[in-house]
């Protein structure tokens, strides 16, 4: 009989609102595959692209009616709890994290069963909630920061990160920094505060600049979530400039995939969505868990949720209420000691 087990799950699109945790049957670990036992998973707005969908069309890969896969969760830390066969990396105990959005995600849960070439170990030295927070938004802060043909902003040039207080902004802010970089932040006013203390030079409030229409032109823009036209945040660059976004509704995706890299054809400022987008890189995995080992980058994590308010955490998320991420603590941490 199939032992059963607490799981995060959404039978019907939506808002948050359409999530419950529920009882649903344990996983096996499979050919290749290890079994985990989660002790924290972070959100991420990915996850409420999923509920939602957003964009509409992703009900074509996702199901056209309902879900056909009605978990959620993608960033994930824990221990092995057992390999199935043929799977030789782990051993039940390790420390493993992974990001499980290639793989059916998965990670509000209480256990969750991948192939164990999904996971990465903990270094000695980084706990379950940093490690949990890394996998998702840490790799497209790093790789938004990185053009597809390895460009990096430059020590002494000037970025500024659309969305500095989200999922992803923390991470671009404080990783600019490291490459360099004068860093302007854009946020909501409430968190203005709170991107200076990442280590953001200068903060906009979006409600009050627009900086599309300013004087100020930018090297480097990283987009968390497009609100401006590509063709406006591309007249924000400085020639030779940067424009990234990691994506948005609809029509921005179509402004990034078509009118970004048309635009680009026409003098040195290019501009596009982030297409080269490589899932919990190794290499780039090893360079976020040094900066953090290092001291020179730690995860803003807002607060921490029990796994049976999954709902209330994604809602926080979805309304813009968290600097930085919230945090799936399934088993508490005094308990994993």
């Amino acid at each position: 009989m199939l032992r059963a087990m607490k799981a995060a799950v959404r039978h019907s699109y939506g808002g948050p609102e359409v999530v419950r945790v529920e009882d649903v049957a344990m996983p096996v670990a499979g050919e290749g595959q290890v079994l985990v036992r989660v002790h924290a998973a972070s959100v991420n707005r990915a996850d409420l692209d999923q509920v939602g969908p957003r964009p509409g069309f992703l009900r074509l890969f996702l199901g056209l009616r309902r879900p056909r896969y009605p978990r959620l969760g993608s960033d994930v830390a824990g221990v092995i709890e057992a390999v199935g066969p043929g799977a030789t990396r782990f051993k039940p105990g390790d420390r493993v994290f992974a990001d499980l959005f290639p793989f059916g995600q998965g990670s509000f849960a209480e256990y969750v069963a991948a192939p164990q070439r999904a996971f990465q170990r903990i270094p000695d030295g980084i706990d379950f909630e940093t490690a949990a927070a890394l996998p998702h938004a840490g790799i497209l802060a790093l790789q938004g920061l990185r053009d597809r043909a390895g460009e990096v902003p430059k020590p002494g040039s000037r970025v500024l990160i659309d969305g500095a207080s989200g999922n992803i902004g923390p991470f671009a802010v404080q990783l600019a920094k490291w490459m360099g970089a004068e860093v302007t932040g854009v946020c909501r006013a409430e968190k203005t505060e709170f991107v200076r203390s990442l280590g953001a030079d200068h903060v906009l409030d979006y409600h009050a600049v627009d900086f599309t229409k300013g004087n100020e032109r930018y090297d480097w823009i990283l987009a968390a979530d497009s609100h401006h036209s590509i063709l406006a945040a591309r007249g924000a660059l400085r020639p030779g400039g940067r424009y990234v976004t990691l994506g948005g509704g609809a029509v921005d995706l179509l402004q990034g995939i078509v009118v970004g890299p048309v635009a680009s054809l026409a003098g040195t400022r290019k501009a596009g969505l982030m297409l080269w987008w490589k899932p919990f890189a190794s290499a780039d995995v090893k360079t976020l868990t040094d900066l953090v080992l290092a001291g020179a980058l730690r995860p803003a994590i807002d607060r921490t949720y029990p796994l049976d308010q999954v709902r209330e955490a994604l809602t926080d998320v979805d309304e813009g209420r968290t600097k930085g991420k919230a945090m799936i603590r399934v088993i508490p941490a005094e308990a994993a000691r």
